[in-house]
């Protein structure tokens, strides 16, 4: 059982900074803290180590929180942030307009999957860890809803060509499988459950050619 799983709500919290220079050393640790997970993983993650690639004592963290778990979460949060900026796109209405339904398919799955791409080491600390983190697990599961509904929002545009019986449905269904297969991806590597790893751009291609067949049929 993991630290979050055990300690009270309130043991969790962030105390935010106020002044500039706080704010400032607070952000350094934050990006510290992703890097961390980005090169070594959660077994890397130490108070000790975000300070030392942060270069602030450790009463700076310890002003804000009072625990390891706290802290993770902060720079899971921050991290998740980076990813969350970039949904943005699923909103952007210029960026769907004029696509033919199976290309606006194949782009929504590839905006999808690139996310995950541009974001794999860290994603492959945090996925790898929900296992045993409650909490992680319990946020994920929200962001990937989050980033469900934008995914669906998009491809639910070329509603009238999908040719399955409930649109909605097979949308979300569309979603969990291109959102699984990123999961796996980032976690284990291009060679996993392949005799022959596949190459980022085919992988993004075969992922995209499936949902276009799934949703339209073609």
């Amino acid at each position: 059982m993991g630290e979050a799983e055990r300690l009270p709500t309130a043991d969790l919290e962030i105390r935010p900074p106020k002044q500039r220079r706080s704010r400032e050393a607070w952000n350094r640790v934050l990006d510290a803290g992703v890097s961390i997970l980005e090169d070594g993983g959660y077994e890397a993650f130490t108070i000790a180590a975000v300070c030392e690639r942060a270069e602030v004592a450790p009463p700076a963290i310890y002003a804000r929180t009072t625990n390891k778990d706290a802290l993770f979460l902060a720079v899971y949060e921050h991290g998740i942030q980076r990813l969350r900026a970039e949904q943005r796109v699923f909103a952007d209405t210029s960026r769907w307009a004029d696509l033919a339904p199976a290309e606006l398919v194949r782009a929504a799955v590839a905006e999808t999957v690139g996310m995950f791409f541009r974001h794999e080491r860290f994603l492959r600390a945090v996925v790898l860890l929900s296992a045993s983190h409650a909490e992680v697990r319990r946020r994920g599961s929200r962001y990937s809803q989050e980033l469900g509904d934008g995914f669906a929002g998009v491809v639910l545009r070329t509603a009238d060509a999908i040719t399955l019986p409930d649109t909605e449905a097979a949308v979300r269904h569309c979603f969990h499988t291109v959102f699984a297969a990123s999961v796996v991806r980032v976690a284990y590597g291009p060679g996993f459950g392949r005799a022959v790893p596949v190459e980022d751009d085919a992988f993004v291609a075969d992922l995209a050619e499936a949902a276009v067949r799934y949703l339209l049929a073609t």
